[in-house]
């Protein structure tokens, strides 16, 4: 998982403080009540975001055993953020 992707599946989950299991679950929980396509308020693509997002997040979280934040995510991936940065012209 790239940086960028970490960054947009926590936003999509609108996540803004310590990401752990417990939080991750419970956020994911709310929100597919919220996006479902069979609910009134449903909404498909957010859903299938929402889904990929939580997808994305609880993968990273099960193969590295550990809660982590958006600090801790660029200081364990530097080698992601400095390709990235090259890449884009930055670094």
């Amino acid at each position: 998982m790239t940086y960028n992707e970490f960054e947009k599946a926590v936003e999509v989950m609108q996540l803004c403080t310590k990401v752990t299991q417990e939080n991750l679950k419970a956020r994911y929980k709310e929100l597919s009540k919220l996006y479902h396509p069979d609910m009134p308020t449903g909404d498909a693509k957010k859903f299938d975001e929402l889904a990929h997002a939580y997808r994305l997040l609880k993968t990273y979280m099960q193969e590295y055993k550990f809660s982590f934040t958006k600090e801790e995510f660029s200081e364990q991936h530097p080698t992601i953020l400095n390709m990235e940065d090259w890449l884009s012209g930055r670094g």
